[in-house]
């Protein structure tokens, strides 16, 4: 009984010499028990390879409202702005409508915050006159009145696409929508 064990254990590995011993042709595990790509490709399975593309960085301008300061006859706005795009731009005038806290419609400004360089942060700040701030409910980011990217070659040319662009955000208490 145990020569049979014996003779089992040598006829295993003996086999397992074999196909330990296979020269590898792609189709089946290496030496060392990887399975090679060629393998794997045709069990179906696809093998990872490093992207050589670079992530493209967002197209993004991000507009902030940061807060709001009473002053004389006026409310001040501090406007927050990042351009994460790789374009400068010239202008980028915005159509900011101001509600009252009830919801009613309180005034309306065209808000210039260009020119923008690319990957810039900026601070730009405005008056929203007759207004005081606790009669702000809320601030819509209605439109882009107006876009011109600085080509380098040129007048600067108007874009169409400059809404998409934006995001908003604030950090008080008075909401900032789009």
């Amino acid at each position: 009984m145990q020569q049979l064990r014996v003779l089992l254990c040598a006829a295993a590995l003996g086999v397992a010499g074999v196909a330990l011993a296979q020269p590898d042709d792609g189709h089946g595990p290496a030496a060392d028990g990887s399975v090679s790509d060629t393998a794997a490709e045709a069990d179906g399975n696809t093998v990872d390879q490093p992207s050589a593309s670079v992530p493209e960085p967002p197209q993004a301008v991000r507009v902030e409202l940061n807060k709001l300061q009473s002053i004389t006859g006026a409310c001040r706005a501090y406007l927050v702005t990042q351009n994460q795009t790789d374009r400068a731009f010239d202008s980028f005038k915005l159509d900011v409508v101001m509600f009252d806290n009830n919801g009613i419609v309180a005034k309306r400004l065209a808000v210039q915050i260009g020119p923008m360089p690319p990957g810039k942060t900026s601070l730009k700040v405005f008056d929203i006159p007759d207004l005081s701030c606790q009669q702000i409910g809320q601030l819509l980011l209605n439109n882009v009145l107006e876009c011109t990217v600085d080509t380098g070659k040129g007048p600067p040319q108007a874009r169409d696409d400059c809404l998409s662009l934006v995001s908003v955000s604030q950090r008080g208490r008075v909401p900032f929508i789009e």
